[in-house]
């Protein structure tokens, strides 16, 4: 065994234990002369884990390996709907180098799992309700082997019509027992009589964006002494796993362990726990170590995606532009099963009017099964949708109006204390104006008339094909927002336990860094209340109190809090002594640049002195004000708190040939705090690319509910070439009185907020209505004398 294999191989295996520290993000070393370091609140602290993934020895699930390993591979549908007659796995099992083969027969426990609904089958066994639904899945001693085997496997299929309209879907036969409908949700706000002297309509489409995950789903699963299992792999929400996985294998959760390893980036696709229920199976079937790597086709039919949708429209002004009453229908494709589709429902609803004040709403909200690929949480689930959609409707009403566009959104901005058509009154800061008239206000970029023809970049990427001549520039505007935590009623809370030992710090969390940064500002709480240089924060597993799911900014907020909380507990512990002795209390010590010193200077002296011999440690909770479910009128306080966003976008497009290039985008953000300046840049630049796919190429298109393209080149993802310049004109810092730091998710937002602007861009330049995302060459041509 190499020296790498030994230093991933996870505790339990024939190798080995692991090194505890084999998934940490320690403190970031650097080689030659020592230099200092940014560290605490407001630096831009680099992440730990930098360096490694640099070189390529950061420790992914797809690296881990153990002695007597077996590979596994999962048999998947090639049909959309079919009844399975029958499944013959002989073949399979008699291949050489096959160690095991596991059905739904096979399951000793819950034989369907899901994180809110249990409704999707661990292995399908008498209908296939989606394209790539799994079936049956394989150990064998070698990756090939195993897929062989898998391939091996006869299915008879009875083929049924599958339903992937849903508009349909309300008249079809059940898909599942539980009906076609997962949730409908009217929202009645005001008087249904409103009406305005200006009125627009609108019918919206917007198409099923993959998560497209760097590094595809991977796993490894270790059978323990005691029956049980342990399961490594890129969980986000490690609990939840465990507590599925164990109704799955039957067993009590204890016996049951989830260790995460690195994350390469996460939405969706780290969220379905479907990957790793075979390995599991297979693990305690064979008592080996088991393996699993899925192929980008397998990501792509394996895991969710964010939710196709249908919207339609009605928007009431009176004659100076303000908004009189917003009516609209919300269709929401959840594909095969629920997952999160209630939630990203409540969403959708809630936010339909957008940030605007208006005084009348009446909204209708479904989600349905179909037989089309699973749909679940992506960034900003619900609200990008309807955001693409109202932006539409602010646009035809500006059109209408004759006002600029700008303006027409300026006169309707939602502020602090105003009423959601939820009846919830705003709390937190809303400093929407100020983000819109900022994005506003900062400089066009410069036409390109005085650049030589032939250094154009052109719409359609370095070489296209269309002329200058028939290169149209448009602005457009974009205004979006996102809720924080969990909403109706979600109970978030998160431990955290703090320990420092001489002049070193140990944070223990089970808050996954997904690539939000949570690692290093765990690190940067701690230097900032107890003066320590060297922190490490722990690998998380289900040994650790839990902390809930990586989304909607929780991590900042509720994890960061309880870290801060027990880092403040440890502070206490520490100077209580000193300040016993000195006769004066602890508020009149100060620890910083990792020195103590008294209020009048009086005494002085290093952290790494006053502790010495000690060892400190103390464990915290936060728990959020609590939240409620929207009543049967869609009325309710759902949410702990609203971010903000506001996106100019400055686009050409080639009217002749549809193509379009997104020249700019101008940010204005709302971020409560800043805690890391490098760090939330980078992740608000993210965003905002991941928003142009939303808008311009990114759709997972399928034909009678078959995936078209499972892959990267049928998928296309927006590359170097395609990104845009994005300038963050202004962050906002008006700081949440109840969040911990003041802070707000950063990385929602800007995915929500930047496909409305593109598609406001590109109406201005073309003249057309472009209803639909990703935006069609077809849209994109100028109409005829425009």
């Amino acid at each position: 065994m190499s020296a790498h294999d030994a230093a991933t191989a996870p505790a339990g295996s024939a190798a080995g234990a692991a090194p505890s520290s084999a998934f940490s993000d320690g403190p970031t070393q650097a080689d030659g002369p020592e230099r200092e370091v940014p560290r605490g609140i407001g630096a831009s602290v680099p992440a730990a884990d930098t360096r490694s993934k640099t070189e390529g020895t950061f420790p992914y699930a797809a690296d881990l390996w153990a002695e007597g390993l077996l590979w596994a591979a999962v048999l998947r549908s090639p049909h959309a709907h079919a009844r399975i007659l029958s499944i013959d796995t002989s073949a399979a099992v008699d291949m050489p180098g096959v160690r095991a083969v596991v059905t739904h027969a096979d399951i000793p426990g819950a034989t369907t799992h899901g994180r809110r609904v249990a409704d999707r089958p661990v292995f399908a066994h008498d209908v296939v309700r989606h394209h790539g639904e799994p079936i049956a899945a394989v150990a064998a001693d070698h990756p090939d082997t195993a897929r062989l085997a898998a391939a091996a496997i006869t299915v008879e299929y009875e083929l049924l019509d599958p339903v992937t309209d849903p508009e349909q879907a309300f008249g079809a036969p059940a898909l599942h027992p539980d009906g076609n409908l997962i949730r409908h949700i009217p929202l009645r706000y005001g008087d249904p009589e409103a009406t305005g002297e200006i009125v627009v309509e609108g019918l919206y489409r917007i198409g099923r964006q993959d998560p497209a995950p760097i590094g595809a789903e991977a796993g490894l699963a270790v059978p323990r002494p005691d029956g049980g299992v342990e399961i490594y792999t890129a969980s986000t929400d490690p609990h939840t796993d465990r507590d599925l996985a164990a109704a799955c294998f039957g067993l009590d959760p204890d016996r049951v362990r989830v260790v995460v390893t690195g994350v390469p980036g996460a939405t969706a696709d780290r969220e379905d726990a479907a990957f790793q229920l075979p390995l599991g199976l297979l693990a305690l079937r064979t008592g080996c170590p088991v393996k699993l790597v899925a192929t980008r086709e397998e990501s792509f039919l394996g895991h969710t995606h964010r939710h196709p949708t249908l919207l339609r429209y009605r928007h009431h002004a009176d004659a100076e532009g303000r908004l009189v009453k917003v009516e609209a229908q919300i269709l929401m494709d959840a594909g095969a099963y629920a997952d999160d589709s209630s939630e990203s429902l409540a969403a959708a609803v809630a936010f339909a009017c957008g940030p605007y004040v208006v005084p009348h709403a009446f909204v209708e909200g479904w989600a349905v099964r179909t037989n089309n690929p699973p749909s679940g949480h992506v960034r900003g689930e619900g609200a990008m949708q309807v955001c693409a959609a109202y932006e539409g409707q602010m646009d035809k009403l500006a059109a209408a109006l004759g006002i600029d566009g700008a303006e027409l959104r300026l006169r309707n901005v939602l502020a602090t204390g105003d009423l959601l058509p939820t009846g919830q009154t705003v709390t937190c800061p809303a400093p929407v104006a100020e983000l819109l008239r900022s994005v506003r206000d900062y400089p066009l970029p410069a036409l390109p008339k005085d650049t030589p023809e032939e250094d154009w970049l052109l719409p359609g990427g370095p070489e296209g094909a269309g002329e200058p001549g028939a290169v149209r520039r448009g602005v457009g505007y974009g205004v979006g927002m996102v809720h924080m935590l969990g909403a109706e009623g979600t109970d978030e809370v998160s431990t955290a336990t703090v320990k420092i030992v001489g002049g070193s710090a140990t944070v223990i969390c089970a808050a996954v860094d997904t690539g939000q940064g949570f690692s290093t500002l765990a690190r940067q709480i701690v230097q900032e209340t107890l003066g320590v240089d060297e922190v490490v924060v722990a690998p998380v597993d289900t040994d650790q109190p839990p902390a809930g799911p990586a989304a909607h900014g929780r991590h900042t907020w509720v994890s960061g809090g309880a870290v801060e909380r027990a880092a403040k507990m440890v502070r206490t512990q520490l100077l209580q002594p000193m300040a016993h002795k000195l006769g004066m209390s602890t508020e009149l010590l100060q620890i910083a640049d990792g020195r103590i010193t008294s209020y009048d200077g009086a005494f002085s002296t290093t952290v790494a002195e006053a502790m010495e011999g000690k060892e400190l440690w103390a464990t915290a909770q936060c728990r959020p004000h609590p939240t409620e479910p929207l009543d049967a009128d869609g009325q309710g306080d759902a949410f702990v708190g609203l971010a903000f966003c506001a996106i100019r976008a400055v686009v050409d497009v080639d009217i002749e040939l549809g193509s379009v290039r997104v020249v700019e985008l101008a940010v204005a953000q709302d971020v409560g705090r800043i805690l890391n300046p490098r760090q939330l840049e980078a992740r608000i630049e993210a965003g905002v690319i991941q928003g142009v796919g939303a808008s311009l190429t990114e759709n997972l298109r399928t034909a009678s509910g078959l995936i078209r393209h499972p892959d990267l080149t049928g998928y296309a993802l927006p590359t170097s070439l395609d990104a845009p310049t994005v300038r963050i004109v202004k962050l906002v810092e008006e700081r949440d009185v109840v969040a911990p730091f003041g802070a707000k998710p950063a990385s929602a937002v800007p995915v929500v907020t930047s496909p409305a602007a593109v598609a406001s861009a590109v109406r201005a330049a073309t003249g057309r209505p472009v209803n639909r995302l990703p935006i069609r060459p077809s849209a994109a041509v100028a109409v005829p004398n425009s």
